[in-house]
């Protein structure tokens, strides 16, 4: 029987609701939405808790059985950015306290925090509540500051203290991936053994390699076109530019090549990014089309309509467009950096690339454009290797690093948390 009954998720800093490409929605939407789920199916009730964005917007939303976003009402109703969230963390938290003495229940087992900003606040909850708590980074202020190209702004020393309070203070740590914690290990002198590592999975009920030619077809790419595909968040971090330069090499080399370019996202971050004077600088126009953030089902079919999917990414925590782009039977070109290293299997399920030079990806590029045959057995193996990460998968794992915490935090628990017994013994 589980120790665990019901978990407070918190990502104060966007919404499991928002549509991920947009804003600062991306992977990590997915992944709280889909490891909510999926736990909610092991019998876990997951509360989940962000900050309210517009006007009216409903307390409480129900996205899947057994799992709830309460939109808690912090500052002005509108979307925020990201900096200016620590200045709410205290009404944040009191707001959260406040919901959680309305519920029948009043209690949860486990906190588990995303992100930094909803990190110092379930410091503070974990204290109020005494329950343990567990945080997820997602991405580290310190390794982003190791990446910035010329020019970008670093990430605030509020974020790097504040990440350093939490590696101190949480109870346990998941990372992504092994590299991620070892990175939490040499920049935050985490301790290993309070670190799980548990990858984030894909829906393999919507991310599946069926019906490629007739996505291909819906599309308007027809059968002979080299068909190259960039989804996500557009920003100077994952890279676009150096797809959109390595494209335009690629053509002006090889102009007997039927060459697509489609980017699916919108911008985010620096409002000095301009995609589209980056496609016109690059006279690229008539070759790249911008479309806006899609539904899952519906980027499912631009990942089966393409020939490569591509992720020049100069920071990835893990990369889940990578793992749902490789379910759908297409195979990934991307940079080896990060959890992108893990995600795909190079030169079986994709191509990794050192470095960002636009010359070097062009050639990896043109190489399996030539190649058919093995971009065909890239893609195959591609959706067979993307089975062994279903969301069921991190969820397992994530119940037993609560588990984990859990024991930690109270010592030797021989009862079942969320029992009333167990309420009396560790006095909430």
């Amino acid at each position: 029987m589980s120790l665990v009954r019901r978990v407070a998720f918190l990502s104060l800093h966007t919404s499991p609701m928002e549509q991920p490409g947009s804003g600062d929605a991306g992977g990590m939407n997915v992944y709280i939405r889909a490891l909510a789920a999926a736990l909610a199916e092991t019998g876990v009730e997951v509360e989940i808790f962000t900050r309210s964005t517009a006007a009216g917007q409903a307390a409480v939303e129900h996205p899947s059985p057994g799992v709830c976003v309460h939109n808690v009402l912090a500052g002005p109703p509108r979307k925020l950015p990201k900096e200016q969230l620590p200045e709410l963390l205290h009404s944040m938290v009191a707001e959260i306290d406040r919901i959680r003495q309305l519920q029948p229940h009043g209690r949860y087992d486990v906190i588990h925090s995303h992100y930094w900003v909803s990190g110092v606040a379930g410091l503070e909850l974990s204290r109020l509540w005494n329950v343990p708590l567990v945080h997820t980074m997602h991405t580290m202020a310190k390794v982003k500051n190791l990446l910035l190209e010329s020019g970008e702004q670093p990430e605030p020393r509020r974020r790097e203290d504040g990440e350093h309070r939490i590696v101190d203070g949480a109870t346990r740590l998941i990372a992504n991936t092994g590299a991620e914690a070892a990175e939490l290990v040499s920049h935050y002198n985490a301790d290993a053994d309070h670190i799980d590592v548990a990858p984030p999975g894909v829906d393999l009920a919507v991310f599946t390699p069926a019906f490629r030619t007739r996505a291909r077809a819906e599309h308007g790419v027809p059968p002979e076109r080299f068909h190259l595909l960039f989804a996500g968040r557009i920003q100077r971090l994952k890279g676009p530019q150096i797809l959109i330069k390595a494209a335009a090499l690629l053509r002006a080399r090889r102009p007997d090549i039927d060459l697509q370019l489609t980017i699916v996202g919108a911008v985010s971050g620096a409002k000095d990014f301009d995609l589209h004077a980056l496609i016109s600088s690059a006279g690229m126009n008539d070759v790249v089309t911008h479309h806006a953030p899609v539904s899952a089902p519906k980027l499912a079919g631009w990942y089966r309509s393409a020939d490569v999917v591509v992720m020049p990414s100069f920071s990835e925590s893990f990369g889940l467009v990578a793992l749902e782009a490789q379910a759908c039977g297409t195979p990934v070109v991307a940079t080896r950096v990060g959890g992108l290293s893990r995600a795909i299997f190079d030169g079986r399920t994709g191509l990794l690339v050192e470095g960002h030079k636009p010359g070097d990806w062009a050639d990896v590029l043109e190489a399996l454009h030539d190649d058919p045959a093995t971009r065909g057995d890239l893609g195959r193996a591609a959706a067979v290797y993307a089975l062994g990460f279903g969301w069921q998968r991190t969820a397992a794992i994530t119940l037993e690093s609560y588990h984990s915490a859990l024991s930690q935090y109270f010592g030797n628990l021989t009862v079942p948390v969320g029992h009333p017994p167990v309420a009396g013994v560790i006095g909430r």
